[in-house]
């Protein structure tokens, strides 16, 4: 009787053990809060950086390292002026409807390499901008809600939300520019720049300074476009991908990628 009763705890422990873990990896996940909006323009945001060293040699944010490599920011990474954008500059606001973020990492998935690409179009933000004088640009919080990041695998969806980023505690990713390097000059419809944006991201509850490759197009008086790029340690994040059997070697290095279009907002 007692071997009996001890088998059937066993069972049960084995059984409440698998539910959990089931709705710890592939439950459901709690939908977006509402539509994503851009949070507003702070005066003091920063903005592009001379491209001179100043006297005495780089600055301490000159060794804030390129994410995903082990080489340093360029030396031109200097202390941001500070106070709102020139009077000729103007908002851009990014549009949902143009734009997309997405993540690739490569794995193994049912015994076959693959990269996984997980996008979303709630994305958000604004720049400041004065065609004339583009090293006076000021960048706000780029935010992405990260419960509406879809594979094209549903199993694969709920384990990221669930176990990996913790959408329901953790809704949004953001990125918090500190520093606009290499952009400088005037602009007109036609042009397109390539710069560096050092900032902080920000992933369930892990900051670290990242730097994004930008590359921008000015498209119109009253758009922009572009994209940004840079690569990041899933280790530096705590990222930890669970154990499940159809899925097997996944990367470290994880590719971000932001592309769309900004229009000019009164």
């Amino acid at each position: 009787m007692n071997k009996k009763l001890g088998l059937a705890l066993i069972a049960v422990v084995l059984i409440g053990g698998g539910w959990w873990l089931y709705n710890r990896v592939l439950g459901p996940t709690a939908p977006p809060s509402g539509p994503i909006t851009a949070i507003p323009l702070n005066p003091e945001d920063r903005g592009a950086e001379p491209a001179e060293e100043p006297a005495g040699g780089p600055s301490p944010q000159a060794l804030l390292p390129s994410a995903g490599t082990s080489e340093p920011a360029p030396a031109s990474l200097l202390p941001a002026p500070s106070g709102p954008a020139p009077a000729g500059a103007r908002t851009f606001t990014i549009r949902q409807d143009a734009s997309e973020t997405r993540f690739k990492i490569d794995e193994v998935l049912r015994g076959q390499p693959t990269t996984a690409v997980g996008t979303t179009n709630q994305v958000a933000g604004q720049i400041a901008l004065d065609l004339s004088d583009l090293s006076s640009a000021r960048v706000g919080v780029i935010q992405v809600n990260a419960r509406t990041l879809a594979t094209d695998d549903n199993r694969r969806n709920q384990a990221i939300r669930n176990w990996i980023l913790n959408t329901n505690a953790y809704e949004f990713i953001t990125f918090a520019p500190t520093r606009v390097i290499g952009l400088s000059g005037s602009a007109a419809p036609g042009d397109q720049f390539q710069f560096q944006m050092a900032g902080d991201l920000t992933i369930r509850d892990v900051t670290r300074p990242v730097v994004f490759e930008v590359k921008l197009r000015i498209v119109s008086d009253n758009e922009i476009a572009g994209e940004a790029t840079t690569q990041v340690s899933r280790a530096d994040f705590n990222l930890t991908v669970p154990n499940l059997p159809f899925i097997a070697n996944v990367s470290d290095v994880v590719r971000l990628e932001v592309s769309g279009a900004a229009v000019a907002t009164p």
